[in-house]
């Protein structure tokens, strides 16, 4: 009879575990959360590195993510749409960029604010946009010398 309740709890315990797992879980996936947001576009040379539901963040804070990403067949582009904050109202002459975590880190895209007045409205396109840069390039032209 010992035996059956040591078994009860600890078998109790292993599902309270397992549920507040399956909670966290959908909380970091953004299931069921019912956040309102708008959509901004860019277009970039290179968005090496980000995919669908990367990051966005503005000051280190994350306010959006990625929400889709096409290539552009005319212009040879990728077109990037995000999803911010609906409390994040951003001046229309802002910049968006491609940074990286760090050497073995991931890359995520950063906001960076402008001085305007105007802030973007939802569908705007922003204008100031900086790709993502390959850290082999990088190595490759210092190790030649080049500065192009």
């Amino acid at each position: 009879m010992r035996g059956a309740w040591a078994e009860f709890i600890t078998g109790t315990c292993v599902l309270i575990v397992a549920i507040g797992f399956a909670v966290v879980g959908f909380q970091r996936g953004g299931w069921g959360s019912t956040n309102e947001s708008y959509i901004l576009n860019a277009s970039f040379r290179s968005i090496e590195g980000v995919t669908v539901g990367t990051d966005v963040r503005l000051a280190g804070v994350k306010v959006g993510k990625v929400s889709g990403i096409s290539l552009n067949p005319k212009s040879f582009r990728a077109d990037m749409e995000i999803s911010l904050d609906l409390g994040v109202e951003l001046p229309d002459d802002s910049a968006i960029l491609i940074a990286s975590e760090g050497l073995l880190g991931g890359n995520f895209v950063e906001l960076q604010p402008g001085g305007s007045q105007f802030n973007f409205v939802a569908g705007d396109m922003i204008m100031d946009t900086q790709g993502s840069l390959s850290l082999l390039n990088l190595l490759m032209k210092f190790a030649s010398g080049s500065s192009k």
